[in-house]
């Protein structure tokens, strides 16, 4: 059997990449379907692909999710909003006629290598074709020592980036290319399994999740217990769905208008973090936005902000070797960052200060808070906290090292190409901008968009005294962000 289903004769193909240029084994027993992010079971190009390899092959697939204790900034957060997302993608796939196998890793259960004992006995494995972080650096790892056919499927993008090429640079160049393809994949077909699910064996004890406490079993990992779960975002597909309602019927009638203000709890959607773990995909979002009673104007603003700039930042991350480096930064912007790396930091702050949002500035303090308890960031507030860690830090690598750490341990939605986008997009402005002292040529920003509007001084003085929780204190780190890639 030839791989040529999935990379040449399906409407979904330009989602997939052979990862691993090897033989579909003749003897397995499955097809091995590891999902490390897009944790659902519908609207999912990689579980599809799975069904469709299967369906060839005359074989049931076998969905996998596990996590372990031991990637970076593992915490109460994270994990929580992980292991929620995990239980519903276990129930939908059941629903589907899938077989779903999870394992979480801890000192009563620990498994060496079960993604590769998995693929051991499989024909094949497919997996996601992720940019940035854990689910990047694992996939290649997984590819490069697997001796099947592995496919690496994009399910992060309404577009998939194949379309787009490797020769656009701008972002502007990337929209003549994304937007004429929009129309062609905003619709769906959950592809349905031929085979009864499977049955057999697997070279460990599953965990069903659905029988856990989750909340007992994170309490007793070897994980940060000091950041604690987000009121704001819970885990799971109901939450996404609600925030997703949310969207359509308070979010969306006023988007244009109100996206850039802080100040109003009805101005974003909120819905980066279970876009983040793939609890819901950007076709369904933009299939809800599209059928929503809201103005045209509004529909286009939030298509730029969904797909116009977050496929943008994923088409970045994808010819990075490291989007999460500090090498990304333009080469412009390293200059003149580099020109005034000695000048004088009357503003510094400590990593201590910043981390708990207590620092000199209040509405500095007010972002972080957010950062903090919520486990997110609005969008406009993201840029002047990005801003102003380049003038409280004693040089731009450690800005960039602040800014990437902060984001990553504290946010649900960290870890990303968009943040990481983002970021370095606060990194730079343009080369025409005046000099000035620390930040170059790089362009600064004030405060003024929250705190001149009506209420914005009380806002962000409310917003910056938020209790907020006891985190523990560690060394920032110096790799992934600057020079390397971090162990897993």
């Amino acid at each position: 059997m030839t791989t040529g289903v999935l990379t040449e004769a399906w409407n979904e193909a330009p989602r997939v990449r052979l990862l691993a240029d090897r033989p579909v084994a003749p003897g397995g027993r499955y097809v091995l379907c590891w999902l490390q992010q897009a944790l659902r079971a519908r609207d999912n190009p990689v579980v599809d692909a799975a069904v469709r390899l299967g369906n060839a092959l005359g074989l049931p697939v076998l969905v996998y999710h596990g996590v372990r204790e031991d990637y970076p900034y593992a915490s109460d957060r994270l994990h929580r909003f992980i292991l929620g997302a995990s239980v519903d993608l276990a129930a939908g796939c059941r629903e589907r006629g899938l077989s779903c196998v999870q394992h979480v890793d801890r000192a009563e259960r620990r498994e060496k290598g079960l993604v590769y004992r998995l693929a051991a006995e499989a024909a094949a494995v497919v997996l996601e074709d992720q940019p940035t972080f854990v689910a990047r650096w694992q996939a290649e790892r997984v590819a490069a020592r697997a001796e099947v056919a592995v496919f690496a499927v994009n399910a992060a993008c309404l577009v998939p980036p194949a379309l787009i090429g490797d020769d656009v640079r701008g972002r502007s160049g990337f929209l003549r290319r994304h937007e004429p393809e929009r129309a062609a994949w905003s619709t769906w077909n959950d592809e349905r399994s031929d085979v009864a699910p499977y049955t057999g064996d697997v070279p460990f004890e599953p965990d069903p999740l659905e029988e856990f406490d989750l909340d007992d079993l994170v309490a007793g990992l070897d994980i940060d217990h000091s950041l604690p779960v987000s009121a704001m975002h819970p885990p799971g597909r109901v939450a996404a769905s609600a925030r997703l309602a949310r969207l359509v019927t308070e979010v969306l009638p006023a988007y244009a208008a109100s996206r850039n203000d802080a100040t109003r709890s009805e101005g974003a959607s909120g819905l980066s973090p279970y876009l983040h773990f793939g609890v819901l995909g950007p076709r369904e979002i933009m299939a809800a936005v599209n059928a929503a009673p809201a103005g045209g104007q509004h529909k286009r603003k939030f298509a730029d902000e969904l797909l116009g700039w977050r496929e943008w930042f994923h088409h970045q991350a994808r010819q990075l070797a490291a989007p999460e480096r500090y090498d990304r930064v333009a080469d412009w912007a390293h200059r003149t960052l580099a020109d005034h790396a000695v000048d004088p930091r009357p503003e510094m702050e400590t990593l201590t200060a910043m981390l708990v949002g207590e620092t000199s500035d209040e509405t500095w303090n007010a972002c972080q808070r957010q950062f903090l308890i919520d486990g997110w960031m609005h969008n406009n507030l993201r840029m002047y906290w990005a801003k102003r860690i380049i003038a409280m830090t004693a040089s731009p690598e450690a800005a960039w090292a602040t800014a990437c750490y902060l984001n990553d341990r504290l946010s649900l939605d960290g870890r990303d190409p968009s943040t990481y986008g983002n970021i370095a997009a606060m990194f730079a402005g343009s080369p025409s901008d005046r000099e000035r002292p620390v930040y170059g040529r790089v362009a600064t920003r004030g405060d003024g968009s929250t705190r001149k509007r009506e209420g914005g001084d009380a806002w962000l003085a409310a917003a910056a005294s938020r209790p907020a929780p006891l985190l523990a204190i560690e060394e920032l780190p110096v790799d992934p962000y600057l020079t390397g890639q971090p162990t897993v």
